[in-house]
């Protein structure tokens, strides 16, 4: 039996996303946006969830800004991390998660590692990307650190997934990021996740070398 598909990559993805903007709205979209929203339903296999995801005034071009620059990329969880792609950054991204500091941390504040490793972005916090894709925790954290005086982000991209504080701390970033003074992309409600989190910064990042589709 002959099985009959596309083998090749450009083919493949050029395919993908000649069908992502048959099936979505993305007019209302600036060019770097429609890019991002691209990019998580390409993750995720479902056009509907565009309608979830916000941007706040000026997110794409602080977040262009920032990675031009090799500003830090500060990850939640490894999963994150591992997913920006590599070609395009010259500085490793930073996850504090498995750091021995941070169980420590987490065992003595009886909280979350998530919670704990947040400890030790405070020195590459200002300026930089933040990418949280997998723990409600470390977001509702970052929104506390801020608002207590920590250096600002220049974007926060924060897509964490699950039933317990997902929906939550998203909603808390977009309802809170104007009084914050910080720049955000986000996908409202439970559906997320690390993929979706590290591809709407690897669009940002493909925008920044002229990759759009």
């Amino acid at each position: 039996m002959t099985y009959q598909y596309d083998p090749t990559p450009q083919g493949i993805e050029n395919e993908s996303f000649r069908q992502i903007r048959e099936l979505t709205q993305l007019d209302h979209l600036s060019h770097d946006a429609q890019q991002v929203v691209m990019r998580v339903v390409h993750s995720l296999g479902l056009p509907d969830v565009a309608q979830q995801v916000r941007f706040s005034d000026n997110a794409c071009e602080a977040g262009r800004a920032a990675l031009a620059q090799h500003s830090p990329i500060l990850c939640d969880v490894e999963m994150v991390k591992q997913g920006v792609t590599k070609r395009m950054i010259e500085r490793e991204p930073l996850c504090f998660l498995n750091d021995p500091r941070t169980a420590d941390l987490a065992k003595s504040n009886g909280e979350t590692r998530s919670m704990a490793a947040l400890s030790l972005w405070q020195e590459q916090l200002e300026g930089s990307v933040v990418l949280i894709g997998n723990a409600p925790t470390a977001l509702f954290r970052l929104l506390e650190m801020i608002r207590a005086g920590a250096p600002k982000p220049a974007l926060v991209i924060a897509m964490p997934v699950g039933f317990v504080g997902a929906a939550e701390s998203k909603q808390a970033l977009w309802d809170d990021h104007k009084a914050l003074g910080i720049e955000c992309i986000t996908m409202l409600g439970r559906m997320g996740g690390s993929a979706v989190t590290s591809a709407s910064c690897n669009a940002l990042l493909r925008c920044n070398i002229g990759e759009y589709y």
